[in-house]
């Protein structure tokens, strides 16, 4: 199973006509999920697990690092807007999220909040 990864947030702050900031969310899907075409809702395969991983970028950092020019927000494409996230650090952290979640899932104890005592 593959891993999509979507922008799904992308807020420009500006100054002067020109992106100071970005506000980026990837989120991360892995797993099967079959739409209802009459509803058009999902439905999740037991597989199926999603997590979003969001970050600030400044165009300069407080350490004076540049992370990116300043430029109009309309001149901005997805592959560049993708560039400035960390996506190595979020691609381990989404794989280590899934192996403990689906693949290899915890063994604790699970609450019975329905046992009846017995009389």
């Amino acid at each position: 199973m593959a891993i999509t990864k979507t922008l799904a947030i992308a807020i420009p702050y500006n100054k002067d006509s020109k992106v100071e900031q970005w506000e980026l969310t990837m989120k991360y899907e892995q797993g099967d999920k079959t739409l209802n075409e009459e509803t058009g809702e999902y439905t999740y395969a037991a597989n199926y697990y999603t997590s979003s991983f969001p970050i600030l970028v400044p165009a300069t950092n407080d350490q004076g690092n540049v992370n990116f020019t300043p430029k109009a927000e309309g001149s901005w494409t997805l592959a560049e807007l993708t560039a400035l996230c960390p996506i190595s650090k979020w691609d381990s952290v989404f794989t280590i999220q899934y192996d403990s979640v689906i693949t290899n899932p915890s063994d604790d104890f699970l609450p019975k909040p329905d046992f009846v005592i017995p009389s």
